[in-house]
């Protein structure tokens, strides 16, 4: 499974004048035939004309060793895979990195470059905090960590219910019977939102999504600790004894898209409010570019399939969306970009800024496609420090 550790150690990488990142990212389609060839084939295809790339830029050394290692690997497909996958490679670093990944990738790619290419693992990852998925009867609870697709359980809780021989002389005893039932639900309601609130305080996970049989939810509800409430995305009917993994897995996906369509779209009303307002919200890659070098961008939202050209500074770091030659920052040269999102994605990452893709939004195509919400305005600011200082 790939953490977001993972993430930061792949966006902080760039290769010096010597050597070149490699990124590769399968993905599984249905075959044409029994056989499976044309995975292989498909692969070939992109190492072959990525090789034609590396000679014509002078890079062919660097690449060629991590190249046929991704042929090695497509020539090793048995049957038809049904994850993807995401290969990161660095020969002169001793770099390689597989990592599985649900099969929702836009096709499989191939690139050379001198840093990795994570634009594509961004918009599956997209803002996906780390899940928990708890499913709770009146007797069992049952924990799951879900990143990625990839559900794993680690542990439960079981409290054995009163159970009385019988309701007494003419169901005199049945009323206190219910009465102790029920308080030992309610006890064990209690147990699960104590544990969820441990959990979460120790940074086990950050969103909750709950299964529950209908008639039970209220009950369990009452008993939730309110710090747990707050990061409930939703709940699910389930019954626990016949809930399978993959349904699991649907239910908690279905929930989780919702809430992050809901937080996308909130986010991208209150960027543009304030964008027009001008105060916490910029539009257009010139001032969201100037607003991630100052630091004081919260959420970067980029339209679905957005490419723009840039210039990057090779000493200073410098982005700029205008194709000058020097850098306006330190003076030394600039080198294109033919994605700034090859930049700009590695940046957001490394500096734990949230990031939303956003798709069919005719607003936002009106102002380019890419906008962020900021935590301040450091143009702002300054009136009020000086007048405070």
């Amino acid at each position: 499974m790939i953490t977001r550790e993972d993430i930061r150690e792949l966006a902080a990488f760039q290769s010096n004048g010597d050597g070149c990142a490699l990124s590769f990212y399968f993905q599984p389609r249905t075959p044409l035939n029994k056989s499976h060839k044309e995975t292989t084939i498909l692969a070939k295809d992109l190492v072959r004309q990525a090789l034609r790339e590396s000679e014509q830029h002078g890079k062919n050394e660097c690449a060629r060793e991590d190249l046929e290692r991704i042929l090695e690997f497509a020539n090793n497909f048995h049957g038809s895979p049904v994850k993807a996958k995401a290969i990161f490679a660095a020969a002169n670093k001793k770099i390689w990195r597989e990592f599985d990944l649900p099969a929702q990738l836009p096709g499989t790619q191939l690139f050379v470059n001198r840093r990795f290419q994570l634009k594509p693992l961004a918009v599956l990852l997209g803002a996906q905090p780390k899940l928990c998925v708890a499913l709770v009867d009146r007797q069992r609870g049952r924990f799951f960590d879900m990143r990625l697709d990839q559900l794993k359980e680690r542990g439960g809780l079981f409290r054995n219910l009163p159970r009385g021989r019988s309701d007494g002389y003419a169901g005199y005893d049945a009323g206190h019977t219910e009465r102790r039932v029920a308080n030992e639900a309610k006890q064990h309601y209690k147990q699960v939102s104590d544990r969820l609130k441990d959990e979460l305080e120790r940074g086990l996970w950050e969103k909750l999504v709950i299964g529950c049989n209908d008639t039970n939810w209220s009950e369990l509800e009452a008993n939730l600790h309110p710090y747990v409430k707050q990061r409930l995305l939703g709940h699910f009917p389930a019954d626990i004894a016949s809930l399978t993994t993959d349904e699991i897995r649907d239910h908690a996906n279905r929930a989780l898209q919702g809430a992050q369509a809901q937080r996308r779209d909130s986010y991208l009303r209150e960027a543009l409010s304030q964008a027009r307002g001008n105060a916490r919200g910029v539009t257009g890659l010139r001032r969201v570019l100037k607003s991630l070098e100052m630091g004081e961008v919260q959420t970067l939202l980029i339209g679905e399939g957005y490419i723009a050209r840039a210039v990057e500074c090779g000493s200073c770091g410098h982005i700029d969306s205008h194709m000058v030659p020097y850098c306006p920052v330190c003076g030394k040269a600039t080198k294109e970009l033919d994605d700034v999102c090859d930049a700009m994605i590695p940046m957001a990452i490394r500096r734990d800024i949230e990031l939303f893709y956003v798709k069919n939004n005719p607003e936002f195509d009106a102002v380019g496609n890419i906008a962020a919400l900021l935590r301040f305005r450091a143009d702002q600011n300054r009136p009020q420090m000086a007048a405070a200082s």
